[in-house]
Formats: C-alpha cells, sequence, structure tokens
C-alpha cells in the first residue's frame, strides 16, 4: 500500500491534552505560575481565527470570480471559546464583560451598563505539544461576546460556557491580536552512552589501551 501511510513525523508534531488558560506566560522558557491558571475546564478549548475575503473584480466583465490579483483581505475575527467548571469572581466578571466589585463589598459584583477600556484584557492558551514542547496562542484584548450564562446541575458540577472574541487596537490596526508558538521540544531518548566528558574519556582509554597494547606487540618482536 503506497499511499495508506502517514508522515513520519506524525507523532512528533501532535498537540496533546485540553491544555489550560494562563494570564501570563513565558514562551522563551515554556513557564507560568500557577496562580495565574485563569480555572478548571471542561472540554478543552476552541480556537477561530476566520478571515474575510472580497472579490475587487466582482461585477467587471470578463473577469473571472476569485482572481488572485483582485482578492482583499478585509477582516479578522477571532474567538476561543470553552466551558469553565469553576467560577472566581474574576471569571464572572469577564464573564460580564462590564462588571466591577463593590468598594464596599468584595462579595458583590456589579453589571455596569457602560463599556471601559480596562475591560477589555490579553490571555493565553497553553497546550502540550509532541515529546516535551509546547503550543500557545497569546490572545489580546479579549472581551467575552456571548454573554454571562451558568447552568448549575444536579449531583454534579455547574459549567460556565465561555466566547472569548480578540479585538483590534487603533495603536497599530495592522496588528492582528493573536499570535501563534510552536515549541517542538525534544522527543529522542537521551543519549544512554554518558556525558560528552564521560564519551572523551572512554575514548582516550581506548587509545591509550590499543597503543599500550602495540607497543607489547612490538617489545615481544
Amino acid at each position: 500500500m503506497k499511499f495508506n501511510q502517514i508522515p513520519i513525523n506524525t507523532f512528533e508534531t501532535m498537540q496533546l491534552n485540553a491544555g489550560i488558560f494562563v494570564k501570563n506566560f513565558d514562551p522563551a522558557t515554556g513557564e507560568f505560575k500557577k496562580e495565574d491558571i485563569m480555572g478548571a475546564t471542561s472540554g478543552g478549548a476552541n480556537f477561530s481565527a476566520v478571515p474575510t475575503f472580497s472579490d475587487r473584480g466582482e461585477g467587471i466583465d470578463n473577469c473571472p470570480k476569485n482572481t488572485m490579483e483582485l482578492m482583499n483581505l478585509d477582516n479578522w475575527e477571532i474567538k476561543m471559546s470553552g466551558t469553565y467548571k469553576t467560577l472566581s469572581k474574576s471569571n464572572i466578571i469577564q464573564g460580564l464583560g462590564s462588571a466591577d466589585i463593590d468598594p464596599d463589598d468584595e462579595t458583590h459584583i456589579i453589571p455596569r451598563r457602560t463599556l471601559k477600556q480596562e475591560d477589555f484584557y490579553d490571555m493565553w492558551w497553553v497546550g502540550d505539544y509532541a515529546g516535551n514542547g509546547f503550543m500557545a496562542i497569546h490572545m489580546y484584548n479579549l472581551l467575552n461576546t456571548n454573554g454571562f450564562s451558568f447552568q448549575s446541575t444536579d449531583n454534579s458540577t455547574g459549567s460556565f460556557p465561555f466566547e472569548y472574541t480578540c479585538h483590534f487596537s487603533q495603536k497599530d490596526v495592522d496588528k492582528l491580536p493573536f499570535d501563534i508558538y510552536v515549541s517542538e521540544g525534544t522527543t529522542t531518548p537521551p543519549d544512554e552512552s554518558g556525558s560528552e566528558t564521560e564519551q572523551q574519556s572512554n575514548a582516550e582509554a581506548a587509545t591509550f589501551k590499543a597503543t599500550r597494547s602495540k607497543l607489547n606487540t612490538t617489545t615481544e618482536e
């Protein structure tokens, strides 16, 4: 079966497990603080970055539809959705989109009718990748555009579905509000023959042994 195969690097390029949502993440080191994890989720995460195109050749005589030289990328719609199984105050405020903690009662969350720039926030989704690597999506200027809904369940835990939308900023309208990082990590097993120093010592010992054997043979002759 010549064409019944898979790529030779299949198991080295798989994203594994559900991943986590964190406030901060360092893609240079792959490190994050456990207290920055946003909450426990169910059903994994769903990310989409969908471009919108227009055909500037549409309506022009003798111009075929979807001529590549006349296609234009108009916009992007970037979303991340999932379901939280934990409900912290910060999760609820993010779910509402515009809300504040009552300064006189920290247990009181007050929904707000107006939107502030401070209501937008950045977040990371990070998941395992192949061996000990990672895949990370850095999302900017997020706002939950799905509204706040909470479902309790008899003899089980409650659920809070969310849909974060990434927003552009007037500070740099050409910057898309997300970045993707893929670190392949190490999938090959460690060298069991020892460290470089040990290997060098072994090589030197073998050379000395061979030289001594040759000298002994010469002396006997």
